[in-house]
């Protein structure tokens, strides 16, 4: 077999996608390095002190959010996807709203709400004439609270991957169950729910990974986990070496759960239940059925999306906070710019990971997409502690030399500049700009490259003159999704962010830490609105995969 003849073009784009993917696995080796290298009077402090608290609060948050998500997600996706009752086509896709806020937001919301001064405690009082003493009333400043937050805004992971799978499994299965004796609950707990798990654990793993990564809730609810110790020797002990070990020991338990993930994804098999695909018949409810249906799929969505929305209303309204004011327009010109900034780098450094893949698919092609996706399953705490210790220490060093040298004061060139702060959002967000433009790539046949190498294309003309027209809509949805969660990205801007230069998240965290509510409903707002675009996106296309005709293969002969 002749060998395959690579041009200079050739080694320049994998040397490129091997950078790239080395910047995205940087953060990870730097933070292990100075867990190991730094001293460990302060972590030995934390260990005898509030590392437990921090491992138990993290486990906790896992088990229930995980058992959340799972059930809330399942329950709901079954229920739109088999069975009919009033209402189904408007929650089937309002089921997917509360994906468009942070948990932060809802956190900040709730508490006006909730807490002891709140319109619900406030009422309670009024009405029964009790003292503050008098009653118990549960507190949302808590673990519990924090796991509930998390698990209104993830569940829809779980809800949108359970309910594609539902809608692509063939009923002949669950006809055949039902034939023999089976009733409608055990057809779907022996034969639906197991041709489903894949997908379902999968979601689960992805919103656990977002529980990992949260900074926002947990500390303002006051529970201490791995991401606020990071947060705390970061900026109370100013301890770089207990934050990296900290971080270290948060990357652990990330890297366990995106190793499970892979694993179930690894095992995921797909085979038709017989020789033709029979959509699946969906069941009317009446009566209380129908209404625990309803009452299933619709608190989800009051308690995550209508609730938050009229709570943030009202007390934006309240506070009278312009944001038209040259302050709120300036965090709002530092959110756009670094999310359009980061977008960019993201999805060009994924576009040429990915069609490095696809022109040349070696091991190492395919290892560099691998580890360039590693980002999504470590949190952004973790990756500004990663890159901030290496680029501090090259800043000191040059600093030094320059000093020594010629007399000359660099300073700080990239430690606390912007860019520092997009190349830590395009390593968190890699995987999400990957994950579109594959799905996008996917769909061009191999045949199309072997036509346009033969017809004289090289392989950027080819690029830039056959994919890149064809995947436009996949390289807009990476764009907009990680211009989304770069908007909501808290723990890395919090910890990376240049000098006074504030974004709407940091200034929402900022006023609700100050207890001021109020204002910090108007950047609250404004993120939500963000949000609720790649949302839109997904509700269209939950509209068109409803009403459109399913796919029939034909029988194999």
């Amino acid at each position: 077999m002749a060998k395959r003849f690579r041009t200079p073009s050739a080694f320049r784009l994998g040397s490129l996608s091997w950078l790239i993917a080395g910047m995205c696995l940087l953060p990870m080796f730097a933070a292990a390095l100075a867990a190991f290298t730094g001293g460990f009077e302060t972590f030995a402090g934390l260990w005898n002190s509030v590392l437990d608290d921090f491992a138990i609060a993290t486990a906790w948050l896992i088990v229930l959010v995980g058992t959340g998500t799972a059930v809330i997600g399942t329950g709901s996706a079954w229920l739109v996807t088999a069975t009919r009752f009033p209402g189904r086509r408007v929650l089937e896709i309002a089921l997917a709203l509360p994906l468009a806020f942070p948990a932060y937001v809802l956190a900040y919301a709730y508490t006006d709400f909730l807490d002891h001064p709140g319109w619900v405690q406030t009422t309670l009082r009024d009405l029964t004439g009790w003292g503050p003493r008098d009653y118990w009333f549960p507190e949302i400043r808590s673990l519990g609270g924090a796991a509930a937050m998390l698990t209104l805004v993830l569940y829809p992971y779980v809800y949108l991957l359970t309910r594609a799978a539902f809608l692509q499994q063939s009923a002949t299965a669950y006809i055949a169950a039902r034939t023999l004796g089976a009733s409608s609950w055990a057809a779907f707990f022996r034969v639906s729910l197991p041709i489903a798990r894949p997908a379902i654990a999968g979601g689960v793993l992805l919103a656990l990974m977002e529980t990992l990564a949260d900074y926002g809730t947990v500390s303002y609810f006051g529970v201490r986990t791995f991401a606020t110790g990071i947060y705390q020797a970061w900026y109370s002990f100013f301890d770089r070496s207990a934050a990296a070990q900290l971080a270290l020991c948060l990357l652990v338990i990330a890297l366990v759960i995106a190793a499970l993930e892979r694993r179930q994804r690894k095992d995921q098999r797909h085979h038709a239940a017989g020789r033709r695909f029979e959509a699946m018949q969906s069941v009317d409810l009446s009566g209380w059925q129908s209404v625990g249906a309803i009452a299933f799929c619709g608190l989800p969505v009051l308690l995550g999306f209508v609730l938050p929305v009229g709570l943030l209303l009202e007390l934006g309204w309240n506070s009278f906070d312009n944001l038209l004011t040259e302050r709120y327009l300036g965090f709002l010109r530092n959110s756009v710019v670094l999310a359009l900034i980061a977008a960019v780098v993201t999805v060009c450094a994924a576009v040429v990971l990915g069609f490095n893949a696809r022109l040349h698919p070696t091991r190492a092609a395919k290892a560099s997409v691998r580890v360039a996706g590693l980002g999504y399953a470590v949190p952004g705490g973790v990756i500004a502690v990663g890159l901030l210790v290496p680029f501090a220490a090259f800043d000191n060093a040059l600093d030094a030399f320059m000093e020594a040298r010629f007399g000359i004061d660099t300073g700080l060139l990239i430690t606390g500049s912007i860019w520092l702060l997009v190349a830590a959002y395009a390593v968190r967000f890699m995987a999400a700009a990957l994950s579109a433009y594959d799905a996008g790539l996917s769909t061009i046949n191999p045949n199309v490259d072997a036509v346009a190498r033969t017809l004289g294309r090289t392989p950027r003309s080819m690029l830039r003159g056959v994919h890149l027209p064809i995947l436009r809509p996949s390289i807009l949805t990476g764009l907009l999704i990680v211009f989304v969660d770069v908007m909501k990205e808290l723990p890395a801007t919090l910890i990376m962010r240049p000098f006074n230069y504030d974004t709407l998240a940091v200034q929402a965290h900022r006023l609700a830490s100050d207890e001021r509510l109020g204002e910090a409903a108007v950047p609250s707002l404004v993120i939500a609105a963000v949000g609720l675009l790649p949302v839109v996106v997904l509700c269209v296309g939950l509209g068109r995969e409803r009403s459109g005709k399913r796919f029939v293969p034909e029988p194999v002969t």
